[in-house]
């Protein structure tokens, strides 16, 4: 898997202060989707262990308190994705107590495949759906149009 972009803390895309991954790769191509970048798989870093490691080191630095991690993309459950994110999020599990994860999918939850759910099942809250620009909404909190749907699971 490779990503775009890591920011070690972040307080937009979800509450609190966090450690948000943009990953690469996304198949749904959105019209109007504001982070296109992400789109090809092969684009932006390899994702290691040495950045997976990172991310849990961050998580659990007492000296800038983060609430979570926030996953989104691209599509963290990407096909090519969903192996390096199930260990990411694994290890935020194990490693990292008292942490949320929240997730930013264009699919949506009654769509996922077996490996996908496996994830969701794993996370916080998914905020599900395509971007549609024709139902854009800059006063939406956590989400780009009307159309996609937070959901809250643990």
């Amino acid at each position: 898997m490779n990503y775009h972009q890591y920011y070690q803390t972040d307080v937009i895309n979800g509450p609190g202060t966090r450690a948000t991954l943009f990953v690469s790769g996304c198949e749904h191509q959105c019209r109007g989707c504001y982070n296109q970048s992400t789109w090809n798989p092969c684009s932006g870093h390899l994702f290691d262990e040495q950045m997976q490691q990172r991310i849990i080191d961050d998580l659990n630095d007492d000296r800038i308190k983060r609430r979570g991690l926030s996953l989104s993309g691209g599509d963290p459950l990407f096909p090519a994705n969903l192996e390096a994110i199930l260990s990411l999020v694994k290890q935020v599990r194990e490693h990292c107590p008292g942490k949320d994860i929240w997730l930013w999918t264009g699919y949506t939850l009654g769509s996922l495949s077996a490996a996908q759910q496996e994830i969701v099942d794993l996370v916080n809250v998914v905020v599900d759906g395509k971007f549609e620009q024709s139902l854009a909404d800059p006063s939406l909190l956590f989400r780009g149009s009307s159309n996609q749907e937070i959901h809250y699971l643990r």
